[in-house]
């Protein structure tokens, strides 16, 4: 069995890659989460491979459904499969199952929205969707806040407004965001500006939303009374060096202390 994920277009029809085409000619059969949006693509490049339903509610059947197939394109509503959708679980099984898995380069709204952001873009963390309430939104809020990188989220419209101001809660109605909307589409938006600016401005969302944060930074951390408190707990050498490392000294001073130390 071959598996190829195929990455399709977010908006416009163009961006796809030519070896994306010959893979979905070539193909048995185009698993899909929806034939009918799959479907517009095909027939607008006049491919006339067949389409088969495979998402969240059915891809615990993939062996079932896919079974009459040797070679099989797998392609998501839009962009990299894998991504926040059911092509992450398909791959897992299509593994377990020793098939062959490949994945093409394509599309995808998380690198463009970022490159775009005017935000730093040498380290970055990728949430996708955070949790939708209750304690584990705010425990991932916290988490992303103390990474000290660049966050992408992904975000519908009728959450986006709230999202904002939970992230004002945590990174301050200060901070730097970037809010892209409808990559590559006709109303392609980028906005950047402060968290309370963006929103104010998206008052009304509509479209699919990539938000773009920011690192926040660290408080600075008293390096002399933390070793201290660190000795006191009985740790040394690269222990040491590793506590320090997590609890936010700048790796080279905490080389420097635990050496000193050893």
């Amino acid at each position: 069995m071959r598996l190829v994920l195929v990455p399709t277009p977010i908006g416009h029809l163009e961006d796809i890659t030519l070896r994306a085409l010959r893979v979905l000619k070539e193909a048995e059969v185009v698993a899909c989460e929806d034939t009918r949006r799959t479907g517009v693509l095909l027939r607008h490049y006049g491919i006339p491979t067949p389409t088969l339903r495979l998402d969240q509610h059915t891809v615990g059947r993939a062996r079932e459904l896919l079974s009459p197939y040797t070679y099989v394109a797998y392609a998501t509503d839009a962009g990299t499969p894998g991504i926040s959708d059911p092509g992450a679980e398909l791959v897992r099984l299509a593994l377990e199952w020793g098939w062959r898995v490949e994945a093409l380069p394509g599309p995808t709204a998380l690198i463009p929205a970022l490159v775009a952001s005017g935000l730093p873009t040498r380290r970055f963390t990728f949430e996708g969707f955070l949790p939708k309430a209750g304690k584990e939104r705010k425990e991932r809020l916290l988490a992303l806040a103390r990474e000290g990188r660049t966050a992408v989220l992904y975000e519908s419209p009728h959450r986006l407004r709230k999202t904002l101001e939970d992230l004002m809660e945590v990174y301050g109605p200060a901070h730097p965001v970037a809010v892209a909307r409808e990559l590559s589409k006709v109303h392609e938006e980028v906005f950047r500006g402060s968290l309370q600016e963006a929103w104010a401005h998206f008052l009304e969302p509509r479209g699919e939303f990539v938000l773009v944060l920011g690192p926040k930074e660290a408080p600075p951390v008293a390096a002399e009374a933390l070793l201290d408190e660190l000795k006191a707990q009985g740790l040394s050498g690269k222990a040491l060096f590793r506590a320090l490392l997590q609890r936010g000294v700048p790796r080279n001073e905490a080389y420097r202390l635990s050496l000193e130390e050893g």
